[in-house]
Formats: C-alpha cells, sequence, structure tokens
C-alpha cells in the first residue's frame, strides 16, 4: 500500500473534488501529497450522488416536459412515453464516464500517492488506515464531504423512506410521492418524479421553498410548481407517519390544522450532515460544531493549524466550486505559511436546476438589509421577453441589485430558462465590480436571453447618480 507508515508534507483525506483540488494544488506548489479515500466508490459525491446524476435525471425530465406540450409549436406528437430503466441507464452511463476519469486522475500515481482506506486521527500528526498501519504528514487537508441525515421523526423510521441516494437506484417510478423538505434536493427531485408522471406532494417546514433566496423567487418557483400540478405545503410541523393502504401516509400540522397525506412513497430531503464522525477529530485537536461540521477560517485552517479542511465537512456552503476553492487555498496556504491566502464569498453562486432554474450570486436583499448596506433593486418579467417567449417559458424574472450611491452591483438572481447559464454574465461584472452604469453599455444580441440583463441595468442607471 502506497504511504504505509509514510510522512508526506501533505495528506489529504477524502477525494471528491475539494479533495482533489487540494491535491492538485499541493503538488504543484511543491508538497509530496497523498490521497486518502475510503469510500466505496471513488469519485466524490457531485459525481456519484449529488449534481451530476440528478442533473442527467432533469433533463430526461425535462425533455419528457417539452413533448408533452409540443402542440405549443404546432408539432404533433400523439403518443410519447417514458422508458425509466433507460433514463436511468443513462444516468449511469455518464456517472461511470465522469467517475472512471476521477479515478484515472486520482490513481495514475504520477502526481500524488493515493491510499483506498479509512483514515483515524491517533495524534494532530498520525492516522490510521483500515489495515493497522500509519500515516503522518505535517500538514492535513480534511474533505471527507456529508452523508444524507437521519430522520428525527421515530414513527418516519419505522414507516420507511427513500433518500436522495436510494432514488438514483430506483427501478421503476411510485406512481405517487411525498417530499420531505423544500430545499435544492427536495425541489428539483421533486419536480423529475412529477414530470414522469408520478402524484407528487411537497411537505416544507419553513414559509418558503429554497429559502436561501430571497422571497420573490421562492414563490416563483412555487407558482410554477403548482402550475404543473405538485402540491405544495409549506410552514408546516410534521408530527407523524404510518403505513396506510395507498402505502404511507404522513400527518402533520398546517394553517393550525392537522393534514394528512397518502403516496406510495416517501422521498426525505432535509439535509444532510458532515460526514466526520469516524475522524475522531479530538484526538487531532481539531473543533466541530454540535453536528460535527469541523470549524475553520478564512484561510481554511481549523483549531489545530496544520490542520486544513474544505467542502461539506466544514461549510458554510454546500457547493462543488466553493469546495474546489477552499481546497485549493488550504493547499496554497499550506505551502506558503507566510502569504497566506483568504477565502472570498463575495461571489458566491447558488443554483437550483429546476424549470424554472432558480440562480443567484452576491448578496441577497435580506443580507444587504442585516449589514446596513444602502441598495437600489430593479426587475425585468421573462413573459415579456421576446426570446423567452418564443421559447414558451412565462415564469420568472432577473432582478439586480446595485450600492445606492456608487451603482456597483452587488447581486442579482435569475428565475427563469438557463438561469444557471444566464447567472454567469452578472458573476463577471461583479468580478471586475463593474457599475450599473458600466454594465448597460455592454452590447446584448437580439434575440437571446441574456439581453434581458439590459433592463434593470438601464433602470437602475437612470435612478442611480454616483457621487
Amino acid at each position: 500500500m502506497k504511504g504505509e507508515n509514510s510522512r508526506y508534507d501533505c495528506a489529504v483525506i477524502g477525494g471528491g473534488s475539494g479533495g482533489y483540488a487540494a491535491a492538485r494544488t499541493a503538488v504543484e506548489n511543491g508538497l509530496r501529497t497523498v490521497v486518502i479515500e475510503g469510500g466505496e466508490q471513488i469519485g466524490g459525491l457531485c459525481i456519484l450522488r449529488g449534481c451530476m446524476p440528478t442533473k442527467a435525471l432533469l433533463q430526461s425530465a425535462e425533455v419528457a416536459h417539452i413533448a408533452s406540450k409540443a402542440g405549443v409549436w404546432g408539432i404533433n406528437i400523439p403518443e410519447f412515453g417514458v422508458d425509466f430503466p433507460k433514463v436511468m441507464a443513462r444516468k449511469d452511463f455518464l456517472i461511470e464516464d465522469f467517475a472512471g476519469y476521477r479515478r484515472e486522475q486520482l490513481t495514475r500515481g504520477d502526481r500524488f500517492d493515493f491510499v483506498r482506506s479509512n483514515a483515524t486521527f491517533i495524534d494532530p500528526h498520525t492516522v490510521q488506515l483500515g489495515d493497522g498501519s500509519t500515516l503522518q504528514a505535517d500538514h492535513f487537508l480534511i474533505s471527507t464531504g456529508s452523508k444524507v441525515s437521519p430522520s428525527p421523526i421515530g414513527s418516519l423510521r419505522d414507516v420507511g423512506y427513500i433518500t436522495s441516494d436510494e432514488a438514483l437506484k430506483l427501478t421503476r417510478l411510485p406512481s405517487s410521492i411525498i417530499v420531505l423538505g423544500g430545499g435544492v434536493v427536495a425541489v428539483e427531485f421533486a419536480q423529475f418524479f412529477s414530470r414522469l408522471g408520478v402524484r407528487t406532494t411537497i411537505i416544507q417546514r419553513s414559509d418558503h421553498l429554497v429559502r436561501e433566496f430571497d422571497k420573490d423567487a421562492c414563490q416563483t418557483l412555487r407558482e410554477a410548481f403548482e402550475t404543473e400540478g405538485i402540491q405544495v405545503y409549506t410552514g408546516t410541523r410534521i408530527e407523524s407517519a404510518e403505513k396506510s393502504p395507498v402505502g404511507k401516509k404522513v400527518i402533520f400540522e398546517h394553517q393550525k390544522r392537522k393534514v394528512s397525506v397518502e403516496a406510495e412513497e416517501i422521498f426525505f430531503a432535509l439535509g444532510r450532515s458532515p460526514n466526520t464522525a469516524s475522524l475522531n477529530l479530538d484526538r487531532a485537536g481539531v473543533k466541530t460544531r454540535t453536528n460535527g461540521q469541523i470549524i475553520a477560517n478564512e484561510h481554511q485552517q481549523t483549531s489545530s493549524p496544520h490542520i486544513f479542511a474544505a467542502g461539506d465537512c466544514t461549510g458554510p456552503f454546500e457547493i462543488v466550486h466553493i469546495a474546489i476553492q477552499q481546497g485549493e487555498t488550504a493547499a496554497w496556504n499550506m505551502a506558503h505559511p507566510s502569504s497566506m491566502k483568504s477565502m472570498d464569498y463575495r461571489l458566491i453562486t447558488q443554483v437550483v436546476f429546476t424549470d424554472p432554474h432558480v440562480a443567484h450570486v452576491g448578496m441577497t436583499e435580506s443580507q444587504a438589509t442585516e449589514l446596513g448596506i444602502p441598495y437600489k433593486t430593479a426587475s425585468y418579467p421573462f413573459n415579456d421577453h421576446g426570446k423567452s417567449m418564443i421559447l414558451d417559458t412565462h415564469h420568472g424574472f432577473v432582478k439586480m441589485m446595485a450600492h445606492a450611491r456608487s451603482g456597483e452591483i452587488l447581486g442579482a438572481s435569475c428565475v427563469g430558462p438557463q438561469g444557471g447559464e444566464l447567472i454567469h454574465e452578472i458573476i463577471v461584472a461583479m468580478h471586475a465590480r463593474m457599475t450599473v452604469h458600466q454594465f448597460m453599455t455592454i452590447p446584448h444580441y437580439h434575440p437571446t436571453l441574456a439581453e434581458i440583463w439590459t433592463y434593470p441595468a438601464e433602470e437602475l442607471a437612470e435612478e442611480i447618480n454616483p457621487s
């Protein structure tokens, strides 16, 4: 086994996106590095059970949805059906391709060593591997990801449910499903099931779906879901679950009354937890929050300065590109302790790949209000935009937020067609710290979806007079 009883400059625990980025950066900066991966498969959550498989499934659901309303464009499709095994087979083929490339990156051995094993800290500089051998390092990077949180409701555990992990392995679709939760995983899977003909109900604890976004974005997504026939309950409190003639029943409180919903299956999407319990972090002097999340500073250092963390196991965002940036930052700081880099979340971006997409970059209105930053916003709806009307996409809007005095773009939302792509135009503008006055001078081709950004930019530029 590579690395047995060896000492490295850098040991990375976890071979997902954040861990691989850290290892690559560490090697580029001259550190002798080893990656330790104990998962059943190599590739990380995003490739194996997260971003990539879910987006593959959502694409199939979108094609089915477009086919179902082809008459809008004058196209007659007398009959079409969903071959669910083929949908899943395509997803599996793509994931094997993605994961195979990651396996090659990790195991080819020409840049860093790779060890297939779990790791447990013995002391701040030593981990024990699964075969009993030990490995030492001057620095560690922990990037062990997250796992599905267990249900806090005993009766729900007794009745049984599926999580996103099990949903990716389904061999047939249930006739009906109750989705518990309103976060990204919940809403993406809810629309996937619904568009493939599954009667779908969402039960969410908070008052809004995808509550990380501004309320106007949350409300627009809810309206789109209800238009497609998805039943949505928000502001609820789940009381219990039980078996029923249909399959399963969830009893909950909604608007001060008791409500029950029945379905063949329950999809549990009430969150994920840091995957750190088996690491024995106390032996390494690494402090965590009560849920096991590793506490790290802006340099990605933990309470043991030579141990760093990146990705879902530390947060504050469970987003792949953030995990990659954290891993790269941590590895740089290991190699350059006198000139450390800090994480900058000014351009934090979040995308939900429902239809409509829900995308945001930078500050939300609530965050700007909490920080006391003066701002102005302007928005424009997709149902009055030429290209989106051609596409028959009527739900959504774009919104731009700018500093009320300087006009610098502080944030933006795009709820609508291809929002995950369109938001990148604002990411680039914010990266350059552009003002709305500068942005409005950028030419946009017509007719395109991207030109919709010019409308709120022009409105804000007229309102704001830079001092």
